[in-house]
């Protein structure tokens, strides 16, 4: 089905690949807009130069993502256990893939770009590299909040 809107553009239906191309795009400008935002304006982050801060906005992404699928496996897991000690599990498990994921992603980071990505101040960077994914993953959520109230309006 398409539909014409004058004087925007041609409209249709999009395929999964479609939409799932177009979600991992604004995801991917959000990360680099929040990654050169915090360069730009907090001197505990440095990116240089700006084609690092692309990549890095890329293998974040990506990052994040494997670690969401490997935090829901492991879930799935101990959800599927009963009892106290298997609901413990459960959220300890993804406490500690959630957390313990940062400090792999700033050693990939590191490996990747060396010394033209630097998180510095408390914990050797970590808390500022963490405040950053926050950011984020908190900009990405009201994109999603904000696109599907769109959605429900028209």
């Amino acid at each position: 089905m398409s539909e014409e809107i004058p004087g925007i553009a041609l409209t249709e239906e999009f395929t999964n690949s479609q939409r799932l191309f177009v979600r991992y795009l604004v995801a991917v400008l959000i990360d680099l807009t929040v990654l050169n935002l915090f360069d730009e304006y907090w001197a505990l982050v440095k990116i240089d130069p700006f084609s690092v801060s692309v990549l890095t906005a890329i293998l974040l992404q990506v990052l994040l993502k494997v670690t969401l699928v490997l935090e829901h496996k492991v879930a799935v897991f101990f959800k599927a256990r009963p009892g106290s000690f298997a609901r413990f599990m459960r959220f300890f498990s993804a406490w500690l893939i959630l957390f313990g994921s940062k400090f792999l992603m700033l050693g990939v980071l590191d490996l990747a770009f060396g010394d033209d990505i630097l998180f510095t101040g408390p914990l050797h960077g970590v808390v500022s590299f963490i405040v950053v994914i926050l950011v984020m993953l908190a900009a990405e959520e009201i994109a999603v909040r904000f696109y599907r109230r769109l959605n429900r309006s028209a």
